[in-house]
């Protein structure tokens, strides 16, 4: 079966032997003649593919159109035909087997051209349990990567003593690194937003020290700059000591799942701002109509009854009194409905400066008599997109309110400016004024018809309108203040 060329160091009895021997460990051989185009298998070959010699034919005919699977036909024809330096490659094959349909195969080939001819010869040996475990494994770690790399999400450790880090792949592609890169523990914390890297190293030094897990949700900057949120958890692991020797744990670009749920809790609080804005209203407009009806009526029923005229005068002018301050009840009313209709309206480009020059000249009266200084500082940020009658509204009630609220012992000082942080525009307001007791009336201060000072000219509407007109537009107002220091307003414009 083996020519004298392949077992040129053994006699024929060894060379015999080996062939048994062969047969034996689960493994074939065959021969394949070039010339005459005979084949020959050895008894394991046949015994492999689940036959006895002479149950199927025996020719290269055979066993490459019925028993080589037709996609291992390449991968078999180039490694039995192989001339290049070095050992040939092994061929990893199907094969048809008996009873077990197609198995895996493992292929040897050697090629001879020699005086006495030209033979191909070959070892063959079942790799099915291994190749299996092998394709298992592979298509674990393939869905394994495939849902790392879907959910955007990686594994890391620390070994402790070392603080050796370990990141995988997918831990790089978050922090947009590319390429052959190792970095040190400090390195990786400083890709987190300044005021996360204390609470990150906080939370490692935890559970290094207290085997403390963690799990949170922080401001991340990659490599190419971007600004994304990421979740990061860890885990201690402890020796037989209880001694923290690795932390583990994974790391996750939530970026869009995060801002998406920060939108919703945005548009959430916006509705229940909405919700509670437009309870007032309809509670202001219950309790103020309802008000003037009731006096209306108890004057017109008085007036029925009364027969002097001097009463009757009287009483008309009251209800007159009424009348005019029902009529401007329904202003203030119809003020606030056309805030929400005027949403709508065109957006221009505004220049602070220019703005607060026109409401400065329009109380200019104010301004001098009161001896107010007033300080502006619109550099950091100029302009803004935004409604011209809005922005103006805002700054004539804050600059009124600062002026009429003015401390009667120091002369007032108004001091305004803005400020843009990541995409929103800031508006300040500060004051030296009398200041507002927010323990009081912190909750009331930007309701209807709320006044706090005994002001004859406090009407309690303005700051109403000043809220309603900020929030229409998706900003927000806050207010700090102390009795006897001052106020400062801080609005959140876009």
């Amino acid at each position: 079966m083996m020519s004298n060329s392949v077992t040129d160091n053994f006699s024929e009895e060894s060379a015999a032997r080996l062939a048994r021997l062969i047969n034996n460990v689960n493994t074939g051989i065959w021969q394949y003649d070039q010339v005459t185009q005979k084949a020959q298998w050895s008894a394991g070959f046949y015994a492999l593919l689940g036959y006895k010699p002479g149950d199927i034919e025996c020719s290269y005919k055979n066993f490459y159109d019925n028993l080589l699977y037709h996609g291992d036909k390449a991968a078999f024809i180039k490694a039995i035909h192989y001339s290049g330096p070095g050992p040939a490659p092994v061929a990893q094959v199907r094969l048809l087997t008996r009873h077990k349909g197609y198995q895996w195969f493992e292929s040897t080939a050697l090629k001879y051209d020699g005086d006495d001819g030209r033979f191909i010869y070959g070892v063959l040996s079942n790799i099915d349990h291994h190749k299996l475990t092998e394709l298992k494994a592979k298509k674990a770690e393939f869905l394994y990567a495939e849902t790392s790399r879907i959910a955007r999400i990686g594994g890391w450790e620390i070994d402790i003593p070392t603080m050796g880090l370990y990141m995988s792949p997918e831990i790089f592609e978050i922090y947009q690194l590319y390429g052959d890169v190792n970095m040190t523990f400090d390195e990786a914390i400083s890709f987190f937003e300044p005021q996360y890297q204390p609470v990150i190293t906080k939370a490692i030094d935890d559970a290094i020290k207290l085997c403390k897990p963690y799990d949170q949700e922080m401001l991340f900057r990659t490599a190419k700059n971007n600004v994304i949120w990421v979740r990061a958890k860890g885990e201690p692991i402890i020796d037989d000591d209880g001694k923290c020797v690795k932390v583990r744990g994974i790391f996750q670009d939530i970026d869009i799942i995060k801002r998406r749920g920060l939108s919703m809790q945005s548009s959430i609080n916006l509705l229940d701002d909405q919700n509670k804005r437009l309870q007032n209203f309809a509670y202001i407009v219950s309790h103020n109509l309802r008000s003037h009806a009731g006096n209306l009526k108890f004057m017109v029923n008085l007036f029925e009854e009364s027969t002097a005229e001097a009463d009757k005068e009287e009483i008309f002018s009251h209800i007159k009194t009424i009348s005019h301050s029902l009529t401007a009840t329904m202003g203030h009313l119809d003020e606030i409905v056309k805030i929400q209709s005027e949403i709508g309206k065109e957006r221009k480009n505004l220049s602070f400066q220019s703005i607060f020059n026109n409401v400065v000249a329009a109380l200019d009266t104010n301004i001098q008599a009161g001896k107010v200084q007033l300080k502006t500082d619109f550099s950091r940020a100029q302009e803004i997109s935004y409604i011209p009658a809005y922005l103006e509204s805002i700054f004539q009630n804050l600059l009124t309110n600062a002026i009429k609220y003015r401390h009667p012992q120091r002369q007032p000082i108004i001091t305004c400016y803005t400020y843009k942080e990541q995409e929103h525009i800031y508006l300040v307001f500060e004051d030296n004024g009398v200041g507002i007791d927010m323990q009081r009336y912190g909750d009331q201060l930007f309701g209807m018809y709320r006044t706090f000072h005994n002001n004859k000219d406090a009407k309690g509407i303005g700051l109403f309108m000043t809220r309603n007109q900020v929030e229409a537009l998706g900003g927000s107002i806050d207010v700090e203040s102390t009795v006897d220091v001052g106020t400062k307003f801080t609005v959140r414009l876009s």
